[in-house]
């Protein structure tokens, strides 16, 4: 058992965890702390695919009341089969798109220079939109995510599409987005998180069965190791969002994305840091 290596996919499942909910790039983060781990190969890239299943089993505990009740009510509810169907509308975007353009995108932008310039842009739309938001720019449509459009739906799963280029942030792309589409800050986090579930974990099947050929018995400790930590550090992230949303912004998350992404251009510009391209 190589304990170094099992050290490594603890510390890049917490990342993983801590990261894939909030508005700062969980992809980005990993590339990141990959960089520095010298964790950054062709595996180590399945690895952080994968384990993101973890932080969707977190989502899956804590919404457990709902998924369970709009399963129960499936057959028969109108409402139920309307969310069902807006939630599948939002994934389509992201399947289309990433088998189109999937690839490309590994090969060309997962480097930590293009991270830290897309968490900079990042930060100022987030600081954009909340200033929108205060000066009463977008009227607040939708304030539960159950009674979205499929229309609505279409949209954000458009927007998250956005998060195909590493460090943009999956849900900072989603939440933001609803938002600016008029949907509440409630609603849109809601819905970034039930959009989350096919979206993750589909990503994570596909990258599996894609890449078998690199995969071994030998790499079920470090999975296992790194969806384990990644199931516990996402649960008490998505725990505490829901509560800090209902009295912050995301002020402070926009503020943090651009820091970090003026720290990781300067030691990478002044050879402080030997980031991996």
């Amino acid at each position: 058992m190589d304990i170094a290596l099992l050290t490594k996919a603890v510390v890049m499942g917490i990342v993983e965890g801590l990261t894939e909910f909030l508005p700062i790039s969980s992809t980005g983060h990993l590339i990141l702390a990959g960089a520095l781990l010298g964790f950054d190969d062709d595996k180590a890239k399945v690895f952080d695919i994968a384990i993101q299943t973890g932080a969707i089993f977190a989502v899956i505990l804590v919404y457990w009341q709902k998924i369970r009740t709009t399963l129960v009510e499936l057959p028969t509810q109108k409402r139920a089969q309307q969310f069902v169907l807006n939630v599948l509308i939002g994934f389509l975007p992201a399947v289309v798109l990433g088998l189109l353009f999937g690839k490309v995108i590994k090969e060309h932008l997962f480097t930590p220079v293009v991270v830290a310039t897309t968490f900079i842009v990042g930060g100022f739309i987030i600081l954009w939109a909340e200033k929108r938001q205060a000066a009463g720019g977008t009227a607040v449509r939708v304030t539960d995510a159950d009674d979205m459009t499929w229309k609505d739906a279409l949209k954000v799963g458009l927007v998250q599409c956005l998060a195909m280029i590493p460090g943009t942030s999956r849900s900072g792309a989603t939440i933001i987005g609803g938002m600016l589409l008029g949907l509440s800050r409630k609603a849109a986090t809601d819905f970034s998180f039930y959009l989350a579930i096919p979206t993750l974990i589909g990503a994570g099947v596909y990258s599996l069965y894609k890449e078998r050929a690199l995969l071994t018995m030998a790499d079920v400790p470090m999975f296992s190791v790194g969806l384990v930590m990644s199931f516990l550090s996402a649960w008490l992230c998505v725990r505490w969002l829901l509560r800090f949303i209902a009295t912050h912004s995301f002020v402070g998350f926009a503020w943090y994305r651009i820091a970090f992404g003026i720290v990781v251009l300067v030691t990478a510009w002044t050879g402080t840091v030997r980031w991996a391209p």
